[in-house]
């Protein structure tokens, strides 16, 4: 083991090779206040790369209800209770990650889902927690919650899947830091599919070999968002290139919503794998539920949201969120609008910051008819 540097723990972790980030850093913000649960990205990506034989339980894309849903089956909970205590101080994250608590011999601490646990994609769907007591949705408000928490690979900084494959058939690129796997040297070990902790790596029982999300490249070598970001009718996401931290530039939208605002986070950034998907927090959730899967931010996090018609900076930023088909690597704003530019400084997208009304006449005397205004 060596040392790296994970800036979401704010601390040194041992991980099996030497840091070396990628020249780019492909990065995902979800908002998950604005998901609906529609499925689309699912379904999307669901027919672009996973609908041959032996991928019928893959779902390299999937939305589950949280608290109760998973995909595969207890995902989560089960490392979490193998990690035992996860502490945080103030910023910094005192407890062990998944490569610190490793068992001898062994070099990540994981867990293999059975063959069941992919029976039900479904799980826990729309189901909420708290109790409702008899009358109380006419009292005004009642102590339920769920949400809703899209799912893709995170193409980690510190990939667990890379860390354990012994055939070393994954890779992580170093133009864009999206993390593949060499199926010509994979030999269906599993390791990487038990070392995941967001059980992101699926088993080809055809091919006899492990798949996963590819991060749609083939889009982003064009400079297009891949499927999911584009298919999304919540408009919940955004796909770019996150800076280093200390090189976070004010003007990426990326940068700054996660670096500047922090009001992304990642998930079970404890994990040790410094994911490179981050999520706009749920603001009606516990607050002890949301610091344990996205981390000591997470409540000051909701703040920011919450006061976000006061900020029109961040504003302009999360209406850039499903507007293009591009990949936006800069932003500027006005007092009207926001403006997202591309790689070679073209503009791409314009939006305006308060959505335009249009009212019409009653009486369309040219067309001699009646028409309602119903927005």
């Amino acid at each position: 083991m060596t040392q790296v540097k994970n800036w979401q723990l704010n601390r040194d972790m041992e991980y099996p090779y030497e840091e070396k980030r990628p020249n780019r850093q492909v990065a995902y913000i979800f908002d998950t206040n604005k998901c609906i649960a529609c499925q689309t990205c699912t379904v999307a990506c669901k027919t672009t790369w996973t609908s041959g034989k032996g991928q019928e339980n893959m779902f390299w894309n999937n939305v589950e209800t949280k608290p109760y849903g998973f995909y595969p089956t207890a995902w989560d909970v089960k490392l979490l209770d193998a990690l035992k205590g996860q502490e945080w101080n103030k910023e910094t994250y005192e407890g062990k990650t998944v490569f610190e608590a490793a068992p001898a011999g062994e070099k990540v601490l994981g867990h293999l889902p059975s063959y069941q646990d992919y029976a039900n994609p479904n799980l826990g769907e729309d189901e909420i927690a708290g109790i409702v007591d008899k009358g109380a949705f006419f009292t005004g408000v009642h102590n339920v919650w769920m949400f809703y928490l899209a799912r893709i690979c995170n193409h980690c900084t510190y990939p667990a899947c890379l860390a354990a494959c012994p055939r070393k058939a994954i890779y992580k690129r170093e133009e864009d830091g999206v993390v593949l796997i060499d199926q010509t040297r994979c030999r269906g070990y599993k390791e990487c599919v038990q070392a995941c902790p967001y059980k992101k790596t699926f088993f080809n029982m055809v091919t006899r070999t492990s798949e996963k999300c590819i991060g749609c490249y083939p889009l982003l070598e064009r400079g297009e968002q891949p499927r999911c970001v584009q298919t999304c009718i919540g408009k919940i996401r955004l796909q770019g290139w996150l800076s280093k931290p200390n090189e976070a530039k004010e003007d990426n939208p990326l940068d700054y919503i996660v670096h500047f605002k922090k009001v992304a986070l990642p998930l079970y950034p404890q994990f040790g794998t410094e994911p490179n998907v981050y999520y706009i927090p749920p603001i009606h959730v516990p607050r002890e539920f949301l610091l344990q899967m996205f981390g000591p931010h997470a409540e000051e996090a909701v703040k920011i949201y919450r006061a976000v018609k006061s900020d029109p900076k961040l504003l302009a930023a999360f209406l850039l969120f499903g507007n293009t088909p591009k990949i936006i690597t800069r932003f500027d704003f006005t007092e009207k609008e926001t403006i997202g530019f591309n790689e070679k400084g073209e503009e791409i997208v314009r939006v305006p910051l308060t959505e335009p009304f249009f009212e019409r006449e009653y009486f369309d005397a040219k067309l001699n008819v009646y028409r309602h205004n119903t927005a």
